[in-house]
């Protein structure tokens, strides 16, 4: 191209550039005042917003920006952060109770519906009449940690990003084994920088005096304990606690009931699959088979339970499920040895970060407690492969009733986008999407709609699910503790 072609035409194409970028610099500042109302919301009145699910505190101008993007790209619904801090602004001066609000989903009604009020303020009200005026009394929950690996620490940093006032979940201990002061360096080491995830985005200060963390102001104890029933949590001002174990080690009903003889906890939440007659509990798909007051030990199931049951109900729902099998592209994970050694199970004893490894799943043993219609219905297997994090999911089915790739897709965004499961799916409508654009994923299905196959009969169908088996399965867990805890606000999405 000609450098003169380049060059301005009476004053137009430099109108052009300058009104782009004036428009650019006027939206970024909306998304700075955002960022204020967002925090003070958030310290103030315990009024957490976010947009088409994604969270907005401790973001920048930026990331704001790109998800309102994201708004009109993905979801499909365009808007504008102008109207976002319009109607946030509305918010903060409304008596809306402790909630979750999707300004996304707001405003979006906003641009449909705005002919119908008077005012901004007429409609906020209107909208969110459920929460405006509620006295609402939330009782905070100690939590403990109880193992501090992969799971332990992602849960660390969620749940002290998640405090807010501190009117839901506090992290008060961890419990490892071992707490001397360079133990406690190392943990906190390992809690400030992530290989997979990045740097804790706070502070961290060592306490030796009180064999305790400073994470963002809170005073979380180191405690050392080589038996559940052996500490006494009490004498750390923990009482009534819900204990969350990362450990795997203990699985069914007797051996974690061994946390519940130590002093000052009430509830246990595993981080695994359980046994015998634990339930093992998907949020947002079975939670309200449990009775979080009458029973005291809870499972969260696996990564990949949490993974595809949400799919696996809503295509049952909606088509029926005749039969099906589940296979797992899954990343390695500490149970594997990074170079060739015995391993108590076959092929996991070769090194993980050379080896694709084929192992079995727990996914359709799964199903007779999270989706017991579905039981005997599929078969399931494991690929591990040499990736550090993030899974994927191929559920491969036969259905009930005949329909075509742009009909399942619909109906997978559907559900994303409304109803009970908007936490847990995440719809994908991206032809570049792969492995590492799942990193930080908050939900732990995401549905990856370009991939979906439907076979000539209609009734053979192929989805793929991706996951981020670490911090997606994490904030599961959190969503399940806050379920247990009694400490979930109520919510506008």
């Amino acid at each position: 191209m000609a450098l003169d072609t380049l060059k301005p035409t009476n004053g137009k194409v430099m109108d052009t550039y300058e009104i782009e970028l004036n428009d650019w610099i006027k939206h970024e500042r909306a998304a700075l005042d955002l960022i204020g109302i967002v925090g003070s919301l958030w310290f103030e009145k315990s009024i957490e917003l976010i947009l088409f699910r994604n969270k907005l505190f401790d973001r920048s101008a930026s990331e704001i920006m790109n998800l309102h993007l994201y708004s009109r790209d993905i979801v499909k619904k365009p808007i504008n952060v102008m109207d976002s801090v319009m109607l946030a602004n509305e918010i903060q001066k409304a008596d809306v109770c402790p909630s979750r609000v999707d300004i996304g989903k707001l405003v979006f009604e906003w641009s449909q519906e705005k002919e119908n009020f008077k005012t901004a303020a007429d409609f906020i009200n209107n909208k969110l009449k459920d929460l405006i005026g509620k006295k609402i009394t939330i009782t905070a929950k100690d939590v403990v940690l109880y193992g501090f690996g992969r799971i332990g620490r992602l849960a660390a940093r969620e749940l002290i990003s998640q405090a807010g006032k501190g009117e839901q979940l506090r992290l008060k201990a961890i419990v490892t084994r071992g707490n001397s002061d360079e133990e406690i360096v190392k943990r906190a080491d390992l809690l400030r920088t992530d290989s997979v995830h990045g740097s804790f985005p706070g502070t961290i200060v060592e306490d030796f005096e009180k064999r305790a963390l400073i994470i963002n102001g809170h005073i979380v104890y180191m405690i050392d304990a080589k038996n559940p029933e052996d500490v006494d949590y009490t004498a750390y001002g923990i009482k009534d606690a819900l204990l969350i174990d990362n450990t795997g080690v203990f699985r069914d009903g007797k051996e974690l009931g061994r946390h519940l003889k130590a002093k000052g906890i009430a509830k246990v939440l595993l981080t695994a699959p359980a046994k015998g007659d634990v339930p093992n509990v998907v949020y947002g798909v079975n939670h309200r088979t449990t009775d979080v007051k009458k029973d005291t030990i809870f499972s969260a199931a696996s990564c990949t339970t949490n993974a595809i049951m949400p799919v696996l109900q809503v295509i049952h729902t909606k088509l029926g499920i005749a039969r099906g099998h589940i296979e797992t592209v899954h990343s390695y994970t500490n149970d594997q040895n990074l170079l060739d050694n015995y391993h108590p199970k076959y092929r996991r004893g070769r090194s993980a970060a050379l080896n694709m490894v084929i192992t079995e799943t727990g996914a359709e043993s799964a199903l007779k407690k999270v989706l017991p219609q579905l039981s005997g219905k599929f078969t399931a297997n494991s690929v591990r492969v040499p990736t550090p994090n993030v899974s994927l999911a191929i559920l491969s089915m036969t259905i009930d009733k005949e329909t075509t790739k742009e009909a399942l897709n619909e109906i997978m965004k559907d559900a994303a986008l409304n109803g009970a499961l908007v936490e847990q799916i995440q719809y994908i409508n991206s032809n570049e999407y792969v492995s590492t654009d799942v990193i930080g994923n908050p939900c732990p299905s995401v549905f990856d709609s370009q991939a979906t196959i439907v076979g000539p009969d209609k009734k053979n169908i192929v989805l793929y699910v991706w996951y981020d088996n670490e911090y997606g399965y994490t904030r599961q867990v959190i969503r399940f503790a806050k379920y247990i805890a009694e400490v979930r606000r109520m919510v506008y999405y």
